[in-house]
């Protein structure tokens, strides 16, 4: 009992370190590494990104310098894979706390074929990401708006530039100098030097050499001398002694050059992460604090609608439905004529009219989902699953959904139970690949589309075999055990007898029409969760860090909560006008706000300022569906069980001839 009582209180100490920003972002399960003087500082290189296409690609897919070995795969895991990332060493030399001016990599001259494969890309607006100690590189930039020098800490910083200054003509220059900057902090331990900050700045130059003197590749050393474009001595090229830029352009010799600059810092290696995550400030709490305050408002508003609503009205109600209990014959047939939730006693508890199989395999979908994401936003929020561990969100979100598979299982067979069903090995097969099953062929659908394009998106085949297996050797199984249980448990009791003949459904009034009630439910879930949906969509698409999984744990409650409060309201007054077809119109109603997140996708979508490759409009708009799929189910699921309780709820205080 302590065990647990201990894991509890720190995982709510982790939350609300989470929400009220601390000085220092620990990771667990990440450890320093320290360097000692003139020790190598391996420099990697990740795939090249874009926020305009969705496409990443391999950093040597382009015509940069390569190691002399050839590039090498550093060591990944599972969900680097699935994410796109690609890490790979690089020919960058660095050494702890040597300083390097104008050295260079290596110079190529660029074929027809090159030189219009990497105009594409800066076109596209690739990013390269680096990586120095597992800390990716921060962009230093000029804001063409107020000329002022800014640094960015997400989306590493860009392969080059297209010149627009000529309605005619756009040229595209490639950024081949880099200046590297690292800060260091000395622990006081004599265990060597920390790197704590990692800021890369791209400059474009065309480097001359002294003389006819030129590069042969063989030898680097001292060249650094030999070009006149370089400053000379102990200064570090900037962009203000830049005279002509490299353009690209077919037969154009391209050198490439990089300095490397030490500077002391004061910030701990714990702390190292904490610039990145709130990107320097610009994005500050308050705004999540506004969002989180507009939330809870939304939610008291509709509570207090429910209370003064429901309660007031069910205890009337309730209180006249067993008064007429003690009147005569006559007398009830004078008050049969009113209408009221208890005149369908006989028809409430009646399973779903159509697919009732179906409603049951969404439900334990939708409860396999809901658990598994509140597990993994908690895991997130004490930093278990963080940017430091990359693709550790995605190996944690796969693991954990396919561990919930027996909750889905037993959920589904209770409920299929209820219902009298006879398939239940049906019910239980659906159960298990329905959901999966889809969103494993888009994926399929999507890795081969990917893999025409040779982008380091497209998973290997060992890869999509390995999760394959996970889905076959670890889902499956856990979801027939779930619902060999939930077959084996008692059977749900319904608190009223369920006649032989259906009752005839009135027509209802214009504003309590099912159809109108299920499109017009989910505007308030969604208003309750919009500025969180803006930020999580940003960072999803963006190539920005998302760290405040604090606040989404709390949104995400509001979200279920709002669901679920807007859904008994409305089956309530579906009740009254006699409609006993509660259990998909619960359903739909709760799911309506995922329908509403999913449109919403189709406005932010002009954010990317998309290209016009059609694979960018398919993977952002087939990504978005199935997420909001999987919040349909979500939400529905939330939407369907607690009215699900609140109906047994209210036709159990009642008596019943």
């Amino acid at each position: 009992m302590n065990k647990w009582l201990n894991v509890a209180l720190t995982m709510a100490a982790g939350l609300g370190l989470a929400v009220n920003r601390a000085d220092a972002f620990y990771m667990p399960g990440v450890k320093s590494q320290s360097f000692k003087l003139n020790e190598e500082v391996p420099l990697k290189v990740n795939a090249m990104t874009s926020i305009h296409t969705q496409i990443p690609k391999g950093y040597y897919k382009l015509p940069f310098c390569t190691p002399q070995d050839g590039p090498k795969m550093a060591s990944e895991n599972l969900g680097e894979f699935l994410t796109g990332n690609k890490i790979q060493n690089s020919p960058y030399q660095i050494k702890m706390r040597q300083e390097m001016y104008c050295h260079i990599v290596c110079q190529t001259e660029l074929t027809a074929l090159e030189a219009r494969n990497l105009r594409m890309h800066i076109k596209y607006g690739y990013h390269n990401n680096w990586i120095i100690d597992n800390l990716p590189s921060a962009a230093i930039g000029v804001n063409e708006a107020s000329g002022e020098q800014q640094t960015h800490y997400a989306g590493g910083f860009p392969i080059g530039f297209v010149d627009i200054s000529s309605e005619d003509k756009k040229d595209c220059y490639i950024f081949n100098h880099v200046n590297i900057m690292l800060d260091i902090h000395d622990p006081g331990d004599k265990s060597g030097y920390r790197v704590v900050g990692f800021k890369v700045e791209p400059v474009s130059i065309k480097h001359s050499f002294v003389g006819e003197f030129d590069w042969d590749g063989k030898s680097a050393e001292g060249l650094n001398k030999g070009l006149q474009t370089c400053p000379g001595g102990d200064v570090h090229l900037d962009r203000s002694q830049v005279q002509s830029n490299q353009i690209v352009r077919e037969g154009e010799k391209i050198v490439y050059t990089y300095d490397v600059s030490w500077k002391n810092s004061a910030i701990p290696w714990s702390s190292r992460w904490d610039v990145y995550l709130s990107e320097n400030h610009l994005v500050p709490p308050q705004v999540h604090w506004y969002s989180i305050t507009n939330s809870i408002l939304v939610v008291l508003f509709l509570s207090l609608l429910i209370v003064s609503i429901l309660v007031r009205n069910l205890r009337r109600d309730i209180a006249s439905y067993n008064a007429m209990s003690a009147l005569t014959d006559e007398e009830k047939e004078e008050e049969l004529d009113e209408s009221g939730w208890k005149l369908v006693h006989a028809d409430v508890f009646r399973p779903p009219q159509n697919h009732p199989m179906l409603y049951c395999v969404s439900i334990g979908s939708g409860v396999q989902i809901g658990v598994a994401l509140i597990f993994v936003i908690i895991l997130s929020s004490i930093g278990f699953l963080n940017p430091a561990r990359r693709g550790s969100l995605m190996t944690g979100v796969l693991v954990v959904y396919m561990l919930c598979g027996s909750l889905a299982g037993y959920v589904s067979s209770r409920l299929f139970k209820a219902f009298r069903g006879r398939a239940w090995q049906l019910c239980t097969i659906y159960t298990a690949t329905l959901f999966p099953g889809a969103c494993f062929v888009v994926f399929l659908l999507f890795n081969i589309f990917l893999a025409f394009f040779k982008s380091s998106g497209s998973v290997p085949f060992l890869d999509v075999v390995i999760v394959a297996a996970m889905w076959c050797c670890i889902s499956i199984p856990l979801v027939f055990i779930g619902a060999y249980l939930g077959y084996k448990a008692e059977t749900i009791s319904f608190p009223t007898i369920t006649s032989t003949i259906a009752r005839s459904i009135p027509e209802p009034t214009l504003l309590l029409k099912p159809s109108i009630s299920m499109c017009l439910a989910g505007v308030v879930p969604f208003a309750a969760a919009y500025v969180e949906i803006f930020f999580i969509m940003t960072s999803l698409w963006m190539d920005q860090f998302y760290y405040v999984f604090g606040f989404t744990l709390i949104v995400y409650l509001i979200l279920l909560t709002t669901v679920a409060e807007v859904t008994v309201l409305l089956v309530y007054y579906q009740l009254c006008s006699e409609n006993h077809r509660w259990w998909w119109f619960s359903f739909v109603t709760g799911a309506s706000a995922s329908v509403h997140i999913f449109l919403y996708s189709f406005i932010w979508f002009r954010t990317l300022e998309a290209s016009r490759l059609w694979i960018t409009y398919l993977l952002y708009f087939g990504y978005m569906l199935l997420i909001s799929s999987g919040l349909f189910l979500v939400t529905g699921t939330v939407g369907a069980l607690t009215s699900f309780w609140f109906i047994r709820k209210i036709f159990s205080t009642i008596k019943v001839d």
